[in-house]
């Protein structure tokens, strides 16, 4: 909405009020009074300027007919202003008129950061309507609406309202079943390989989406960002993520280290490429290496199948366990009794039905009494969803329990 001079108002002098008001020396003047009027303040009060020039004294003196004061600084009452401009006819509605007269129309900033919010409220329409399809995704949308980080990407709200049209175009596409590589995805999608380019503004939006969409946990770096994004199926690198696996079966290279009793390292291409092809009735799954090397030293050959996660789960980590628990493997799982140790079960329970493994409140409290005292826990308590008892257990006891401190008790699990 702009403010301007009405149709009936009175002619203004423009050839006096050039040369009263519109002169370089009181530019000052006329830029305060526009600015008031911009933000609907009315015209009256004093006007200050500090440290004044001699020629913006006599222009003050020029307009007011009088020495307007001395001092460091130059003070003037918009009235007084206003009420020269009237007499003299120069401008016989006044101050606002005669601003407008010199300067032009004068954009209201009310209206106008009315209506940009607005903008930016339209700008999210794409993600709410994803987020009604799939409710999976409805408070990740209320918390992009909230957290500033799409006003910081895109600046504008049309840019906005782009950024989001593609993010939930990606969304709707995911996840990729069969996985597929990022680059080839985008192009496919969004006719660009691109487009999802590590650190662009889409990539980062909808990395946080499809965090929502799979549950995948906090984490950085930029192996946690690969794993991120091929927990929807799309691969960035597909050697990089790995899984740890003891005495696993179904493909040539799978049957020959079974048979000398030998950990093998699987790369996320191998497990998307040629999975293994039969599975065991039970798959035992570790967070740490050390416990599997520990049954491979201890039982070889004769080792029940082991995974092990090596921390959070890696892309390649959910894709086998998800292929053993698709073909009937029943998964049982043990980790380090800590805080990071439930979130580490929780991220695999999202995605991986399984039970415990010597992983209840029971066995920790067992194993916390039993043992030497531990260290003390650290970090911010977590659930526990397989057994909530036992996050009431670990901040009742306050001992860690990593899993080599119950080492014997799983190798006598694992034959």
């Amino acid at each position: 909405m702009e403010l301007t001079v009405g149709t009936g108002a009175a002619p203004v002098d423009a050839v006096r009020l050039r040369r009263l008001l519109g002169v370089p020396e009181l530019a000052w003047l006329v830029e305060r009074t526009r600015r008031r009027l911009a933000a609907e303040q009315p015209l009256t009060g004093a006007v200050t300027l500090t440290r004044p020039t001699p020629d913006q004294r006599r222009g003050a003196e020029r307009l007011l007919g009088r020495v307007p004061g001395g001092g460091r600084s130059l003070t003037l009452r918009l009235e007084a202003v206003d009420a020269v401009l009237r007499r003299s006819g120069i401008s016989p509605d006044g101050l606002a008129a005669a601003v407008i007269a010199l300067t032009g129309p004068v954009t209201l900033l009310g209206p106008a950061r009315r209506a940009e919010e607005d903008d930016w409220q339209a700008a999210f329409a794409p993600i709410e309507e994803l987020a009604a399809e799939r409710p999976a995704l409805a408070a990740w949308a209320v918390r992009l609406r909230g957290d500033g980080l799409v006003r910081r990407l895109a600046v504008t709200p049309a840019a906005a309202r782009l950024l989001l049209s593609h993010t939930a175009t990606v969304l709707r596409a995911l996840p990729a079943d069969p996985a597929v590589s990022l680059p080839a995805f985008a192009a496919r999608v969004l006719d660009s390989s691109h487009a999802l380019d590590e650190r662009t503004a889409l990539a980062t939006v909808t990395l946080s989406g499809i965090r929502a969409l799979t549950g995948f946990p906090d984490g950085t770096g930029a192996q946690w960002r690969r794993d991120a994004w091929a927990s929807a199926g799309l691969l960035r690198d597909e050697l990089s993520s790995t899984v740890l696996a003891l005495n696993l079966r179904g493909t040539p290279a799978l049957d020959w280290m079974a048979e000398a009793g030998e950990p093998a390292v699987l790369t996320l291409r191998q497990l998307i490429r040629c999975p293994p092809a039969s599975t065991a009735d039970a798959i035992h799954v570790c967070e740490n290496p050390a416990v599997l090397a520990a049954a491979a030293d201890t039982h070889g050959q004769d080792c029940s199948p082991l995974v092990c996660l090596q921390g959070q789960p890696s892309a390649a980590a959910l894709a086998l366990l998800s292929h053993l628990h698709e073909r009937g493997a029943t998964v049982r799982y043990h980790g380090d009794f800590d805080w990071g140790g439930l979130r580490i079960a929780s991220a695999l329970l999202r995605r991986v039905p399984w039970l415990p493994w010597r992983f209840t409140a029971a066995a920790y409290r067992a194993a916390a009494l039993a043992g030497p005292v531990g260290q003390p826990l650290t970090g911010h308590p977590a659930e526990a969803p397989w057994d909530p008892e036992l996050s009431d257990a670990l901040a009742e006891l306050n001992i860690r329990v990593e899993e080599e401190t119950v080492l014997d008790q799983l190798l006598s699990d694992l034959v």
